[in-house]
């Protein structure tokens, strides 16, 4: 059986690093999972995922000239929507009428991952804002006292 990118084929997993796992595939061949590629969620630990000696389903992303073999956990099982990770896209402004002076709800039931984060960023952000601008004002009072 010929190893071709896209296939996916199963192996045992024969090493275990900090940034990946080596898997031994058919033919005496071997390559590695990145540690992006073992899981949809993110992986602090490899161990965490795969052992020593499991045997793994992988999808062959690429084979170089050199021989190394690129592999996937992740892609070699399609997962349900709901298990994918999430995508870390930005929601689009919401619009505001010229002649409005309230600003318009978001017409989004529940708060996504990405909204609490805008929530917390511009909160940080305005907290920053109103601390330099205190800084400001006690360095001005420190050097008008110093010209006197």
């Amino acid at each position: 059986m010929e190893l071709e990118v896209g296939s996916i084929v199963e192996g045992k997993v024969s090493g275990i690093t900090k940034f990946g796992a080596f898997v031994a595939l058919p033919e005496g061949k071997s390559g590695l999972v990145h540690i992006s590629e073992v899981a949809n969620a993110f992986v602090a630990d490899v161990s965490e995922h795969v052992q020593m000696g499991q045997t793994v389903k992988v999808r062959i992303l690429g084979i170089s000239p050199e021989g190394k073999i690129n592999l996937s956990i992740k892609r070699a099982v399609d997962n349900p929507p709901a298990e994918r990770a999430p995508s870390f896209r930005k929601a689009p402004a919401p619009r505001r009428e010229a002649s409005s002076h309230q600003p318009q709800p978001l017409a989004v039931d529940p708060p996504s991952a990405d909204q609490a984060f805008e929530d917390r960023l511009k909160k940080f952000m305005q907290e920053s804002d109103s601390r330099i601008a205190d800084n400001r004002i006690y360095a001005d009072r420190n050097r008008r006292s110093r010209r006197r």
